[in-house]
């Protein structure tokens, strides 16, 4: 039996989600709260596997209650139904600790189903709010990739290049008309940048970063 809580301060959408757990095999519903505090009032004695939660709530918004109940009730999963589909809403969401988050205009078979999937470990969500989140996976991940981002001068990158294309120290030298020492000396200096230990991993990690 899966137990089921909505957070929901419109009425009818409650009144209309209320008749949706009740009428499914397997669901159990343990409360229809207009308010995160109200649900926080009951959560202890009646415990839900899964809580549908609105975000924009009177009070406590739905978010900072995810938050709340995933602090003292890590094991419950909660599904953000909401009309908001911004960035902001979404990720926020997500870092407070939900598992799932569906639109309003989500029908009711699939509602059913985010329930169970969220019941055995998914996180359930529409497919424009899944394209999103990989969106904004894609800017973090680029955002991180920009900060750790290493500069070479252009004599560094010249010289990786080089060590790329299999080229010598001794041909390095006579090709840039410069010392083996002063070779060496750029070298070090680019495994220092770049955080490696030898040729291949600078290499490696110059080309990932784009920087030959």
């Amino acid at each position: 039996m899966i137990k089921v809580a909505i957070v929901e301060d419109i009425k009818m959408i409650r009144d209309g989600l209320k008749i949706l757990i009740n009428g499914t095999e397997d669901f159990s519903l343990t409360g229809a709260y207009e308010s995160v505090e109200d649900l926080l009032d009951e959560i202890e004695d009646k415990t839900p596997n899964v809580i549908l939660m609105d975000i924009q709530l009177p009070g406590i918004s739905g978010i900072e209650g995810v938050k709340r109940v995933k602090n003292k009730y890590s094991k419950t999963s909660c599904i953000m139904l909401t009309v908001h589909e911004d960035n902001k809403n979404i990720f926020e969401a997500l870092m407070a600790g939900a598992t799932g988050y569906l639109l309003k205009t989500t029908p009711p078979s699939q509602i059913v189903d985010a329930i169970k999937d969220a019941s055995e470990g998914g996180s359930p969500m529409n497919s424009n709010i899944a394209n999103k989140v990989i969106n904004l996976m894609k800017i973090a991940h680029l955002d991180k990739l920009s900060q750790n981002k290493v500069e070479l001068s252009e004599r560094e990158t010249e010289i990786l290049q080089k060590i790329a294309n299999g080229t010598g120290y001794k041909n390095i030298a006579d090709e840039l008309f410069i010392s083996i020492h002063t070779v060496r000396y750029h070298i070090r200096n680019i495994y220092e940048k770049l955080q490696v230990h030898n040729q291949s991993e600078a290499v490696s990690k110059a080309f990932k970063q784009g920087l030959i």
